[in-house]
């Protein structure tokens, strides 16, 4: 056998046997190097799991941290907001506990006035109750008198008649008629003087009663000074904005002119430009929109459209709301819009500087103050003057005086009682008073517009336009006499009978009241009276 395949056959068990162990040590290196590595893979896990809780806690104190600030943050806010609604709660409280004491100090003094007006009361009735028992005692008195004079009638019945038939010669019944004759005459006379007594004293009771009457609705009611007057200059903060006004070949101011119904004059005078016009709501309207345009600086015929339109609606809300609030500080109720909205026109409307609606209300007030001192309805009073120069809203529109403007449109527009309309239509004496609330709104009138501060006009310029109005009336041939009555509105004329007739008269009525238009300057209108009285006088002899 050939040796190498002796080797060969010798070889292969061996490498057999080399390659199983070298398998075998194979797998026990591999067991080995893979439990080394499991232990070390483990270690690792557990040092990764370590560090991993490490972390989860960490996280979760911080988190708890977190938690504990977040949570004492929103305790603080709430805490906060808690205190800011204690401290408003409290506020309110006091808010309320400050009415509720002003409530208190209100009904205090009303106690206090129910009270001096119950002791006054009571004054009274026993003023009433001592005249009462005087009355009796004179009515006693007199029966007595009668009874006496009656006793000795009949004692010396006979006695007188024999007298009587014996001194005068008159049958019984003629001296019968002279005796009733004399005690009629006596008791006349008697009853006169009593009268007379009763008369003198009730007028100076009724005199001194009016004064105290009037004297405290002045001292219960104060109001304010002379308002300001609406003004119709415009300020403007150069001259050189007269030109923008004006616009290219005057096509601003035309188309002003046009949207608002006024004459816009810019002259040479620095610094304003004036608006004029008649009626107060249309001068309102144009005088704001012009300090519109001149703050906004676009002035043209669209701009100018659209800002007096826009305007126009705002004053027409304003007059509306002026109205309102008017009717619930008078406390009048139940009157139609329209009625309303024209008392809020009279915000806009001045006399010597009052302010017609503040006026208005002045009068409501000082009405029921008399009406109620003079035991009448209080509130029926104040709505009478409240509502007693309703015309002026209008008196530019319509012609007439405003008393029957104002009566007119009250009664067209709801108005039914009767002592309303009256007050309206003759608180100025155009109309005879057929209610006692008339001559209540005259007073009222009257002490409303003479109280001092009340008006501007001074006490010289008031003579003056007096004296000047008197004095174009005598300035005619015929005229006797000539009186300017009611502050001015009305000035009635004298004129001799023998040398003026009836068609003279109306001739010197329309004289007169056209000289007055030209020559004068005065707010309304002026009544021209011219009174001819003819008498004829005979002597009987």
């Amino acid at each position: 056998m050939p040796s190498s395949l002796i080797l060969a056959e010798v070889s292969t068990p061996v490498a057999i046997i080399m390659l199983i162990g070298g398998v075998v040590v194979g797998g026990i290196l591999m067991v080995l190097a893979s439990r080394f590595l499991g232990m070390q893979s483990l270690t690792q896990a557990r040092r990764e799991a370590e560090s991993i809780l490490a972390n989860a806690r960490s996280e979760g104190e911080t988190l708890r941290k977190q938690l504990e600030l977040d949570a004492r943050a929103e305790q603080a806010s709430l805490r906060e907001k808690f205190d800011k609604e204690t401290e408003q709660t409290r506020a309110e409280i006091k808010e309320i506990e400050r009415r509720l004491t002003k409530r208190e100090d209100n009904l205090d003094r009303k106690l206090d006035a129910l009270t001096d007006r119950e002791k006054q009361i009571a004054r009274t009735e026993d003023e009433l109750r001592g005249r009462e028992s005087k009355v009796q005692k004179r009515d006693a008195e007199l029966d007595q008198l009668i009874e006496e004079h009656q006793a000795m009638l009949v004692k010396t019945r006979d006695e007188q008649k024999q007298e009587l038939l014996r001194i005068a010669n008159l049958s019984e019944d003629d001296a019968r008629k002279q005796a009733i004759r004399a005690v009629e005459l006596e008791a006349q006379e008697e009853a006169g003087q009593l009268i007379q007594r009763l008369t003198e004293r009730a007028e100076d009771e009724a005199r001194q009663k009016s004064l105290e009457i009037t004297l405290n609705a002045i001292q219960r009611y104060a109001s304010e000074h002379t308002a300001e007057a609406t003004v119709s200059a415009i300020p403007i903060p150069s001259d050189d904005l007269k030109g923008r006004v004006i616009g290219r070949e005057g096509r601003n101011i035309r188309a002003f002119e046009k949207a608002t119904g006024v004459d816009v004059i810019v002259d040479d005078t620095p610094g304003v430009i004036v608006v004029s016009c008649f009626d107060p709501i249309r001068r309102a309207v144009a005088s704001e929109s012009l300090q519109k345009l001149i703050d906004d600086g676009r002035i043209h015929p669209t701009r100018i459209e659209e800002i007096v339109e826009q305007m126009g609606k705002e004053i027409q809300e304003r007059v509306v709301k002026y109205g309102q609030d008017a009717c619930i500080e008078a406390h009048v109720r139940g009157l139609n819009p329209r009625i309303s909205e024209m008392m809020g026109r009279l915000y806009y409307r001045m006399s010597y500087g009052q302010n017609i609606l503040r006026h208005s209300m002045e009068v409501a007030y000082l009405s029921q103050v008399i009406a109620d001192q003079l035991g009448l309805d209080g509130e029926l009073a104040r709505r009478c003057g409240f509502l007693h120069d309703l015309g002026k809203a209008m008196d530019h529109e319509v012609e007439g005086g405003h008393p029957a403007i104002g009566m007119e449109f009250a009664k067209k527009h709801g108005e039914t009682d009767e002592a309303v309309l009256n007050a309206i239509g003759g608180h100025h004496n155009d109309i005879p008073a057929t209610t006692p609330y008339t001559p209540i709104i005259m007073a009222a009138d009257a002490i409303s517009g003479a109280r001092p501060g009340a008006r501007r006009e001074t006490l010289e310029k008031y003579v003056r336009r007096l004296e000047q109005l008197e004095g174009i009336a005598t300035d005619h041939d015929g005229v006797q006499q000539a009186y300017a009555i009611q502050a001015g509105r009305e000035v009635r004329v004298i004129v001799d009978p023998d040398n003026i007739d009836d068609a003279k008269c109306s001739y010197i009525a329309r004289d007169i009241a056209k000289r007055v238009s030209e020559e004068m300057t005065f707010p309304g209108e002026i009544k021209v009276t011219v009174l001819r009285e003819m008498r004829t006088v005979e002597f009987a002899r």
